[in-house]
């Protein structure tokens, strides 16, 4: 491939969409105003954007999506003004969800990339599944109308409930499911009791749908 061909083959391209992917792992917001991101995710911007968060060990700017009641949070940073915001994560696939009014989706604090300032949010304990060591006990509950952009390793698998899944497997669910927890005492049996999929998040009832990936994070792949 010719210089000239290569440039024009990655050249950024505009739909007038404010959230479009340029590829399937990267995240181009065309800012005009404010967006909330993952800490760490800002790869390139154009145009007079600045950021707003607390000072990092590393440098760089974290700030927090908080619950005032357990003090669990997600890092994110405020970027605000008028440009080209490039976001990635990790190499993960980056989803892009428009929710309506009231539209509820709750994702694992890890895996959301960015959300427009007219979605508001919410971190909430899952009391049914308080009692496990796997992720998911805090969760970023967004709520529309607004664009959400979320990330997954692999292409996502969308199920309807009933549907049991690997907390480490599960990206998000929408509002209207909720989950419970079960303990798959045979699997235990079968892969050993330091194996996550002993324990599994139960979705019951026939609403809304559950997301999961191709990938089991553990903690130590978050950040």
């Amino acid at each position: 491939m010719q210089l000239d061909e290569f440039v024009t083959a990655n050249e950024p391209t505009e739909d007038g969409e404010t959230f479009e992917l340029e590829n399937s792992k990267l995240l181009d917001i065309d800012l005009d105003g404010s967006v909330t991101a993952k800490a760490g995710s800002m790869i390139a911007y154009t145009g007079e954007i600045s950021f707003t968060g607390s000072a990092s060990a590393e440098g760089g700017l974290t700030g927090f999506l908080k619950d005032a009641a357990t003090g669990e949070g997600a890092p994110v940073m405020e970027a605000e003004g008028d440009g080209h915001l490039y976001l990635a994560d990790r190499e993960k696939r980056v989803q892009i969800v428009d929710l309506d009014e009231g539209e509820e989706l709750s994702v694992n604090g890890n895996d959301v990339l960015a959300f427009e300032s007219a979605v508001t949010y919410e971190i909430r304990t899952i009391d049914s599944i308080a009692g496990f060591s796997a992720g998911g006990l805090t969760n970023v509950y967004l709520e529309g109308p607004g664009t959400v952009a979320i990330t997954t390793h692999g292409d996502p698998l969308v199920l309807t409930p009933p549907v049991r899944t690997d907390p480490q497997a599960t990206v998000a669910w929408s509002g209207t499911a909720s989950p419970g927890n079960h303990v798959e005492r045979n699997l235990s049996n079968v892969v050993g009791q330091s194996s996550e999929e002993t324990y599994q998040l139960d979705f019951t009832g026939e609403e809304g749908f559950v997301v999961v990936q191709p990938f089991e994070e553990t903690p130590s792949q978050q950040r």
